[in-house]
């Protein structure tokens, strides 16, 4: 018989625990009676505890089990129990055939119930953005101009150095290339299509969904662990104008700003590598360049900023609003947010290649 005593309290029973597995190897269910009657207090970690040895499957636990006196002990014990789900180890499948394509179709249904879910966000959003744009009362002004200063401005330093130094490394490739030919002065030409083009605007976008994206995610995903946006709801305010549409707004408007000033950054790169390695003067760098290149590279790189600042937008939000009640789930939904948004970046940016290819532009 088994005789417990004093509180039994998830702060108290974590010394127990080694005793009763103790009891429980050495004596069947049937064997083991429990006597409440010098039982304190009692929670359900420490009904769990005591019940534990009294388990017989999926049964209930006999009413001749538990004996004594006590207010609540067999009641909470019993009732623990009932509610308890008894599920065994799942029996390992191996590596075979059957469990690849297992995981190839799970992985599948979650990739296209993750793209459901986002294009379902994505609505909202334009709905929610589109209202607050026909009664600018409802947009917090405050927010999104703080939100352009964290996305834009404080992000420009790093943006401006990274694509100076990629129009950098195009003009030395091209220069080491071309001059093999006796095409040097071709490299203003691919310095001017490539960074205006594409690498300014890519550069922009993977450091916004680097950058900007996983700080959106993590700042919503707080607030949703710390059930702030459920105090939102109940005090009246619509979680996605206070939260999503600021930061929406905010990328869509900085996105060709910072992409402007990463192709001014890049085309310096340019420059300065030509002029010190092929000895092309700023001068004629500035003049062919302004003579060749067709103002139609600078607006298909500058069509495109709004449209991945926009994306990557929604991708954080909706990751932000998609965190659970622990640190676990904020981790996972940042990586998401970031994946996702670098994936989503280089596939639209890849149709517009193609879009434009097809228009001759």
């Amino acid at each position: 018989m088994l005789q417990p005593s004093g509180d039994w309290l998830i702060e108290t029973i974590g010394q127990m625990d080694r005793q009763m597995r103790a009891v429980e190897q050495q004596h069947s269910a049937n064997q083991i009676s429990l006597d409440v009657s010098g039982l304190g207090r009692i929670d359900t970690s420490g009904a769990y505890l005591l019940g534990r040895p009294l388990r017989q499957g999926d049964d209930t636990i006999p009413e001749s089990s538990i004996t004594g006196e006590h207010p609540a002990a067999a009641r909470l014990i019993r009732e623990v129990h009932k509610r308890m789900d008894h599920c065994p180890p799942e029996e390992s499948s191996g590596w075979g055939l059957k469990t690849l394509l297992e995981r190839v179709g799970a992985g599948t249904q979650e990739v296209l119930e993750e793209a459901w879910d986002t294009l379902g966000f994505f609505g909202h959003t334009l709905v929610t953005l589109a209202a607050s744009l026909l009664n600018p009362a409802k947009l917090r002004w405050t927010s999104t101009v703080h939100l352009m200063e964290t996305v834009g401005i404080n992000a420009l330093p790093i943006i401006a150095a990274l694509s100076f130094f990629i129009g950098a490394v195009v003009a030395f490739m091209g220069a080491s290339l071309l001059e093999t030919f006796g095409a040097s002065v071709f490299t203003v030409d691919l310095v001017g299509i490539s960074v205006l083009r594409e690498f300014a605007v890519l550069i922009t976008a993977i450091m916004l969904a680097g950058r900007s994206d996983s700080a959106f995610t993590a700042s919503i995903g707080s607030m949703k662990m710390q059930q702030e946006i459920d105090a939102m709801r109940v005090i009246g305010l619509n979680p996605y104008e206070v939260l999503v549409v600021p930061r929406v707004i905010a990328c869509v408007v900085m996105a060709p700003l910072l992409t402007l000033a990463a192709m001014l950054a890049g085309l310096f790169g340019g420059l300065l590598v030509s002029w010190a390695t092929l000895d092309i003067s700023p001068a004629f760098f500035l003049t062919r360049l302004q003579n060749v290149i067709d103002w139609s590279h600078f607006m298909v790189g500058m069509s495109k900023a709004p449209v991945f600042g926009l994306v990557i937008a929604i991708i954080g939000c909706r990751q932000g609003m998609k965190v659970g009640g622990d640190v676990e789930s904020l981790g996972q939904r940042t990586t998401a947010s970031v994946v996702q948004a670098i994936f989503m970046v280089i596939v639209i940016d890849a149709l517009f290649a193609l879009m434009y290819l097809e228009a001759d532009i």
